[in-house]
């Protein structure tokens, strides 16, 4: 089969499409035929092997798992022995672990739900890992509930996007914090305001938020803390990479906001994804209802993944890029 295959770290131009062997299941994994694979920041980090930390989960000197990519939606081509909820001909979203950008890919049950029902494989790729990192912020970190002030920072991007859907889902009056150029995709994904980060700060109104999500991963926690209530929530997604640091803005992530957390009445709390089917099951009740609806910025074939990962890196997209098989 054909797959982006990589043998050391570095830019996009380690990226190679090669012929490689087909993936073998386990009696708990499912075979899936891919059509569309999500790019998000983890695919950058992994590739590129930055924040050193990464590393340690990827590999010290060579990635252990060549094959690029996570998000998945395809059809199901075969299944384990101990495989119950699907069968061949199946059409599902989630996660895999060891590659999505290839023709097949392996999968443990657990890690997969059917497919919303009116996405395209596509629209569908763009959903499992920002969507549910955005759903633990807004439900589980956030416990955003009716009534509540949410402001999403990076609201155009892939985790974004989702999130303020999400959050007016729930009940809360959601602004969106991006550049000018994104206020109309912003608004028409049901901001109820935008600021404009290049003329105005996170803290314009003062202390007024219920939960602040940050995607973006550059601001300083105090800047942060000045537009939450005294009893805010703040939840950190992500963060970004400082050349030559062995964590960049992961740090605060993993160090200063949970410190400070213990010394002030706000609650500061780092988003890891948790891939669980549930969440896939809530998040597709939620597309198939037409309260999410996922938003692809452009799709590359999988022989020009690297030229979607550069366009991901480098050009700000409006919600997911998404490569296609």
């Amino acid at each position: 089969m054909k797959a982006i295959v990589q043998d050391t770290y570095g830019s996009a131009d380690v990226l190679q499409l090669r012929d490689i062997d087909r993936p073998a299941i386990s009696d708990e994994d499912v075979l899936v035929q891919v059509r569309g694979a999500g790019i998000d920041p983890g695919v950058w980090i992994f590739m590129a092997g930055r924040p050193y930390l990464a590393r340690l989960a990827s590999g010290l000197r060579r990635p252990r798992v060549p094959v690029r990519g996570r998000d998945l939606a395809g059809v199901v081509a075969a299944v384990g022995a101990r495989v119950t909820r699907f069968r061949p001909g199946d059409e599902v979203y989630g996660t895999c672990l060891r590659g999505s950008y290839a023709e097949f890919a392996s999968t443990p049950e657990r890690r997969l739900a059917r497919k919303p029902a009116n996405l395209s494989f596509a629209q569908a790729a763009a959903v499992p890992v920002s969507g549910m990192t955005a759903l633990l912020a807004v439900r589980d970190s956030g416990a955003v509930r009716p009534g509540h002030r949410v402001m999403v920072i990076g609201a155009a991007g892939g985790v974004g996007s989702l999130a303020v859907q999400i959050a007016k889902a729930y009940g809360a009056t959601v602004t969106a914090v991006c550049a000018p150029a994104k206020t109309d995709f912003v608004r028409a994904l049901g901001a109820d305001d935008v600021l404009d980060y290049t003329r105005e700060e996170v803290d314009r109104d003062g202390p007024v938020y219920d939960v602040v999500i940050d995607t973006g991963g550059d601001r300083p926690l105090s800047l942060l803390r000045r537009a939450l209530t005294p009893q805010g929530t703040l939840a950190l997604v992500g963060g970004t990479y400082t050349k030559g640091s062995l964590l960049g803005g992961y740090g605060r992530q993993m160090f200063r906001a949970p410190m400070l957390s213990l010394f002030v009445g706000q609650r500061l709390r780092s988003v890891s994804s948790v891939e669980r089917t549930e969440d896939l099951d809530e998040l597709r009740d939620l597309i198939e209802s037409g309260l999410l609806t996922p938003a692809v910025d452009r799709t590359f074939p999988l022989a020009e993944a690297a030229d979607g990962i550069r366009h991901f890196r480098d050009r700000h997209p409006a919600g997911k890029v998404v490569v296609t098989v």
